[in-house]
This record gives C-alpha cells, sequence and structure tokens, in this order.
C-alpha cells in the first residue's frame, strides 16, 4: 500500500515538471507562429534564386565595363 502513494507523489512530481515546462515554453514565445512553418514549403523559392542570379549578373557587367 506504501507504494501507491510513493508513485501517486511521483507521478504528480513529474506532472507538474512537465506543466512547468509547458508554461514556460508558452511564456518564452515557442508557440507563437504556428502558421507560417506548415505552408513555407509550398512557397517556390524560384523567385529568390532569380534575384540573386540578376544581381551576380548585374555586378558582372559593371566589372566587365570598368576593366574596358
Amino acid at each position: 500500500m506504501d507504494i501507491i502513494i510513493v508513485l501517486v507523489v511521483a507521478s504528480l512530481c513529474v506532472a507538474l515538471i512537465f506543466l512547468g515546462l509547458f508554461i514556460w515554453a508558452v511564456k518564452s514565445g515557442q508557440y507563437d507562429d504556428d502558421y507560417s512553418p506548415s505552408v513555407r514549403i509550398l512557397f517556390d523559392q524560384k523567385e529568390e534564386k532569380k534575384e540573386s542570379n540578376n544581381k551576380i549578373q548585374n555586378l558582372s557587367k559593371v566589372s566587365h565595363q570598368a576593366k574596358a
């Protein structure tokens, strides 16, 4: 019968630790942005690649003009 009391106390301690960690995570902003990670993979990154390629091409044109 004594083991039941020990197990109940131990389980309550573990539950309180997890509750405290959950409250800490919520207060520190861990769950603030729950929308964008789920749709970030749907966005195409080709536009960013095109912009970086354009910048590289512009820099190479400028360097060729500076040499001439």
